[in-house]
């Protein structure tokens, strides 16, 4: 398995139209400036959507998400309105209905030079929109991703915010490359008290006796689907706790699974060469399908395209 973020290839992608600036062009085509702050300075916030029956899933709570980091970094000149008509109209002038996954990006837009003072920025913010056909390769019966905790630390609102979607990921792909180096799929985290935090692009949950456990929240992602999972085992009587945990725990739990948007729920096998009980356990399988009962029941109150 390749990671949580690996996707079937599909060639309707060779020929999808992005946004750029209000404008919908080809994907070779698809340019931002040399100057653009999130391309010389990673100075941006990003969301990923998924595109499910029609509908874009948990659409407000993406923009609520992308509202509050921008406002986190002083980025101004967006309009929620503008931004969802745009979305709208680039799933539309792809003929795009399902298993799509939509990659929201804003940044500060073009500066008069290259350096970090947002003081240069010499007009509005640059949005871009890419929509792809993105749905899970097969995966064998008992697969799961293999982990392998990183040395790389995740870190606090003081220091790097792990809960702002900033364009800056040069620690999580460190963490990654630590993880890919060590012959896993993905890397665990630890937060500054080395407890378990998180992986380098998804949610981690693991599971001890039926019991699900995550961290507190405060060194992970913001994670809109890891909000659903904990939402759905209160509301379904799967015990959960959040908490600092030991990364021994991990190794000897039953279970254990990571969340994300293009992933959903994905099952975890290994973790730093202890094999795990179950991949995927009874729990993961349960909250899997709540999950996607979740996702069916979305889509079918929410506005179409």
């Amino acid at each position: 398995m390749a990671g949580s973020q690996d996707y079937a290839s599909d060639p309707r992608n060779d020929h999808v139209l992005v946004y750029v600036n209000g404008e919908l062009v080809a994907r070779d085509q698809a340019k931002v400036s040399i100057f653009d702050a999130g391309f010389s300075m990673g100075d941006g916030v990003w969301e990923g959507l998924r595109l499910h029956k029609g509908r874009l899933l948990f659409l407000q709570a993406h923009l609520d998400r992308l509202f509050e980091g921008a406002a986190a970094i002083g980025l101004t000149g967006l309009d929620r309105g503008r931004i969802e008509t745009a979305l709208r109209r680039t799933l539309r002038a792809n003929g795009m209905t399902d298993g799509v996954h939509v990659r929201l990006m804003v940044t500060r837009g073009v500066k008069a030079t290259v350096n970090q003072d947002p003081r240069n920025a010499l007009g509005g913010p640059s949005v871009v929109i890419t929509a792809e056909y993105k749905t899970r390769a097969a995966a064998p019966p008992g697969a799961g991703l293999r982990l392998a905790t990183a040395s790389i630390r995740c870190t606090g609102r003081q220091m790097f915010d792990m809960r702002l979607n900033s364009h800056s990921r040069l620690n999580l792909i460190t963490a990654l490359i630590e993880a890919i180096a060590a012959g896993a799929d993905e890397a665990l985290m630890l937060d500054p008290r080395g407890k378990i935090s998180t992986c380098n692009a998804t949610n981690f949950f693991f599971v001890e006796g039926g019991e699900v456990f995550t961290s507190t929240g405060d060194y992970c992602f913001n994670g809109i689907t890891r909000g659903h999972i904990i939402s759905l085992c209160r509301a379904n009587a799967i015990a959960i706790r959040l908490g600092a945990f030991d990364l021994d725990r991990a190794h000897a739990a039953d279970e254990a699974f990571v969340t994300g948007t293009l992933g959903g729920v994905t099952p975890v096998r290994q973790i730093d060469g202890h094999a795990l009980a179950a991949s995927p356990g009874a729990v993961t399988l349960h909250l899997t399908a709540l999950y996607e009962a979740l996702k069916d029941a979305e889509a079918a109150r929410s506005e179409p395209l």
